[in-house]
């Protein structure tokens, strides 16, 4: 069993987090927070501003509150993506 953290969008994801979603995680911080900061001056301010790392079928999902989540394929891919309802 894999457990699941929190983690605030800017902060250094904790040791749990695959380093494998590490750079689209950083990816998707920098894409939201450069096309937030005329507006709010930063992510945290807008709607949702933490990340919650789950498992799904033995894979990583980092899910982040402002509608993106970073996923690992079953083939080892990397996706970056707005949810999808």
């Amino acid at each position: 069993m894999q457990l699941g953290t929190r983690w605030a969008v800017g902060a250094e994801p904790p040791a749990s987090v695959p380093a494998a979603l590490r750079p689209a995680i950083a990816e998707v911080e920098a894409t939201l927070t450069g096309s937030l900061s005329s507006t709010t001056g930063s992510l945290s301010l807008s709607k949702g501003g933490n990340w919650t790392l789950t498992w799904l079928e033995g894979r990583p999902l980092a899910e982040l509150d402002a509608g993106w989540e970073v996923l690992l394929t079953a083939s080892g891919e990397v996706i970056a993506r707005p949810f999808e309802d």
